[in-house]
């Protein structure tokens, strides 16, 4: 087995005209990255400044100063393919946007070594970006294992970095479907609310002071039961942001071990769905809009959930949630 190349290494002194820059813009020109590629790495503890680990990347430099930098080579893929069922609803010579189902586990970490999407993508795509190291190959956004819907992959580099700028310009629409425990009071509304670890308990996240802003939309569609199908549309995208902010407002999604409570549990699945997406094609900056089909078991703990006059009212719900993810749409773009 050869070697993998080594990690490239670079080092320069602060020259005078480049006082008070910012780090990860100095280090992004000298090293040939991108900004938010430069900020990874000073994230990761991958830059030095005068022998010090630099800990922020808006660091103002001083001249005369020494930044060191490390930049990780892409690692050759360890990862044996398996031939998962995957659903492709979209793809081109830059990107694939898949359908996962619900339960399975999107990248390998302890526990989850096999059967994971990213064993299914490695089977069913030939190319696939290597920004996101051997375990995230290609995979530009995150996904719970219990939620089922879209999920966005880069074939190339520049595919991934312009899909995650993107990301981060708040220029793409996710749109995501939800049963959601009782009645809203507000027929639409956003929830502004910091997100972080929960204190109590180091698996869950939690709104708490000094957390990350964190911002969700939603509008309901329609009550089924005693509760209500709403579409939220994500403005962030923070770890379980949409469990956590329906959960501070008193309406946890249904079928949520986690989040949930006892009321919240009732049904067989997570009942969240990432329904509809939205982006500029990276190459051609064509607007490309997916939506991923309501999974059948989905649809069946819906019908369940309906009382036998109420089948009326549920497609009235699911055709309001058309109309309401045209209007976000609109308003994205």
């Amino acid at each position: 087995m050869s070697c993998p190349p080594p990690d490239r290494m670079g080092n320069i002194v602060v020259p005078p005209e480049a006082e008070a820059f910012r780090l990860d813009v100095f280090v992004a020109e000298q090293a040939g990255l991108t900004r938010s590629q430069a900020a990874k790495l000073i994230e990761e503890g991958l830059v030095s400044v005068d022998g010090r680990m630099a800990g922020k990347a808006g660091l103002k430099l001083s001249a005369g100063s020494e930044v060191c930098w490390q930049v990780p080579c892409v690692r050759p893929m360890e990862l044996t393919p398996e031939p998962l069922p995957l659903t492709i609803l979209y793809e081109d010579a830059d990107l694939a946007v898949v359908c996962k189902p619900n339960g399975m586990v999107v990248h390998p970490a302890a526990g989850n070594e096999a059967g994971t999407l990213v064993h299914a993508l490695l089977y069913h795509l030939r190319d696939l970006s290597g920004v996101g190291g051997v375990a995230r190959p290609g995979i530009v956004h995150r996904l719970d294992k219990d939620t089922s819907g879209l999920l966005l992959v880069a074939k190339n580099d520049a595919a991934h970095q312009a899909l995650s700028e993107q990301l981060k310009a708040r220029t793409m629409c996710k749109l995501y479907g939800a049963l959601a425990a009782g009645g809203f009071s507000q027929a639409q509304g956003k929830i502004d609310a910091p997100i972080g670890r929960d204190p109590k308990d180091r698996k869950r996240m939690a709104v708490v002071q000094g957390g990350r802003g964190s911002v969700t939309e939603y509008h309901v569609a329609g009550r089924v039961g005693k509760d209500s199908l709403v579409c939220l549309r994500l403005i962030t995208g923070r770890t379980h942001q949409i469990r956590v902010h329906l959960r501070s407002i008193g309406h946890s999604v249904l079928g949520d071990s986690l989040y949930g409570g006892k009321r919240a549990v009732e049904r067989s699945r997570l009942m969240l769905h990432a329904y509809k997406l939205a982006f500029a094609q990276p190459t051609t900056g064509k607007r490309v809009i997916v939506t991923a089909p309501w999974p059948a078991d989905f649809l069946q703990n819906l019908h369940n959930h309906a009382q036998p006059d109420e089948i009326e009212s549920l497609s009235q719900a699911l055709d309001g949630f058309e109309t309401i993810c045209e209007s976000f749409l609109k308003e994205s773009f």
